[in-house]
């Protein structure tokens, strides 16, 4: 096996590369080059050393990660005959996913590799644009990068972006997060007589400028909160800013207790958007949610008991275990066998019980779900009817029983008769998987927007409510319900 030899090219022209490089290119006797398409090749050539490129390869394939493999395949395979010298622009481990895969086949032993020098890119950009790493900074690539890695508060160099089109990708990935006139920088060959900067605002950056090989992107930090209004990071902000010293005295005053109630709206407003397929809704009531969870969490870093990490850590840890079928290698049929092993995997890491059962599932502020936790917990451990025919035979005995301490019981018989036909009612919810709260959430909405239109009916009439028979507003009531029928159709 022969060594194969990788060296960097740099990132301008002649009068910048490294003697050292200089040197080693001399001597090679077989050198590949990833492409012919860098500022120094051509000078090196008319000094009479001889490339041969892979150039053939990218126009072999439509996405990069196989011309990638290609190169490696073929330099792993070329370096069994004789010794090899693989040239790359900029420095070998800098935006260079051949070496990456070259290091793998170097690990796995098929090859004897050697990386050397070469000046990195990077180094021209940051004396063209004048800014200092120390502060922070993120190097990404242009052709796979996701908008969630993105850093808004340091320097964001972006690399291989090559042409129009992956400029493209990239300005509707940054648009996801920045404003669209945000101003961005096209560097291209930094450090070389060829050098250009131009910034332009994000919208057009794959309009107004030439694109190439050469070319990075370069995203300036944010400069304030209004700037990064889609960033998670300014949101922890404002909210650590409203529970601090300077900030607002009703949100200072909050506990977990307080809170307890707007929890519960805010969930209920949302739930009521879904309803009505209000997209718009959702976005403003999700947010409502998001802030009872950031002010929680805000809370719980105030009083030193637990802070937005660990409830992140938590959540993703619960989510990593209990997905077996995604992250590990358990195989799944169907969404059914997903919720056994989910509660299997549960009852695994609660361990053996020692606690009552119920414990815990009580809730103050809904009857209804207190009813829906109990039984699912009864039903975890066996105590259940085994279909949904032993809910309704129990429900029918139950309605009996009610309509029989109606004619002949008192009101506290009443009263015990009619719990058990409620309960009964949110059993049979459970067997047809219906949360029985976001029914009559559901059922409350229907009745309040149905009597809403009886309402400025009478308004409309002139009339009193006390001047409606019942049949009349019932009529009206039906002229509800056939308009909503109408709309949804």
């Amino acid at each position: 096996m022969h060594k194969l030899t990788v060296i960097g090219l740099g990132a301008a022209e002649l009068s910048q590369l490294q003697m050292g490089v200089y040197k080693e290119l001399k001597s090679a006797k077989k050198i590949y080059v990833r492409t012919m398409d860098h500022p120094v090749i051509s000078e090196l050539q008319e000094e009479g050393i001889v490339f041969e490129s892979f150039d053939a390869v990218y126009e072999k394939h439509g996405t990069f990660q196989p011309v990638y493999e290609e190169i490696t395949a073929q330099l792993i395979a070329a370096v069994q005959l004789e010794p090899v010298m693989y040239a790359v622009p900029g420095h070998p481990l800098v935006a260079e996913q051949t070496i990456q895969l070259l290091i793998e086949a170097e690990k796995e032993g098929e090859i004897d590799l050697s990386i050397e020098g070469g000046q990195s890119f990077l180094d021209p950009i940051f004396g063209a644009l004048k800014i200092d790493p120390i502060e922070g900074f993120q190097l990404l690539d242009g052709t796979s990068f996701s908008i969630h890695d993105v850093n808004m508060r340091g320097h964001v160099l972006i690399a291989q972006v090559y042409d129009a089109f992956s400029a493209s990708e990239v300005k509707l990935s940054l648009m996801e997060k920045y404003r669209d006139d945000y101003p961005v920088t096209v560097v291209t060959a930094a450090g070389s007589t060829l050098e250009r900067l131009t910034t332009v605002p994000l919208f057009e950056l794959d309009q107004s400028v030439d694109i190439n090989n050469l070319t990075t992107i370069y995203v300036p930090p944010v400069e304030s909160d209004m700037d990064a209004l889609r960033d998670w990071t300014t949101f922890r902000r404002i909210i650590a800013t409203l529970r601090g010293p300077n900030g607002c005295p009703w949100d200072q005053k909050q506990t977990h207790e307080s809170l307890k109630k707007y929890l519960l709206e805010e969930a209920h407003e949302f739930l009521a958007a879904i309803d009505a397929e209000d997209d718009f809704g959702m976005v403003e009531e999700l947010g409502d949610v998001l802030l009872q969870i950031f002010l929680h969490a805000q809370i719980g870093e105030d009083n030193g008991y637990f802070n937005l990490e660990e409830v992140l850590a938590s959540v993703s840890e619960k989510m990593i275990r209990r997905h077996p079928h995604v992250f590990g290698d358990v195989s799944v049929q169907d969404a059914d066998e997903v919720v056994e092993n989910w509660d299997a995997i549960k009852q695994q890491e609660k361990g053996h019980q020692t606690e009552i059962l119920l414990k815990g599932e009580y809730r103050a502020s809904s009857s209804l779900l207190t009813s829906f936790n109990y039984q699912k917990k009864a039903a975890s451990v066996g105590f259940d009817w085994p279909n949904e025919e032993g809910a309704w035979e129990k429900f029918l005995e139950e309605w009996t029983e009610f309509k029989e301490e109606v004619t002949k019981g008192n009101s506290a018989t009443r009263l015990d008769e009619f719990g058990d036909v409620l309960f009964t009612l949110v059993n049979i919810a459970r067997f047809y998987k219906i949360s029985p709260e976001e029914a009559m959430v559901h059922a409350n909405e229907k009745f309040a927007r149905r009597f809403h239109h009886v309402e400025q009916k009478v308004k409309e009439s002139g009339l009193a409510f006390s001047d409606f028979t019942l049949e009349q507003l019932d009529a009206f009531w039906n002229e509800a319900k056939e308009l909503e029928k109408r709309e949804n159709e």
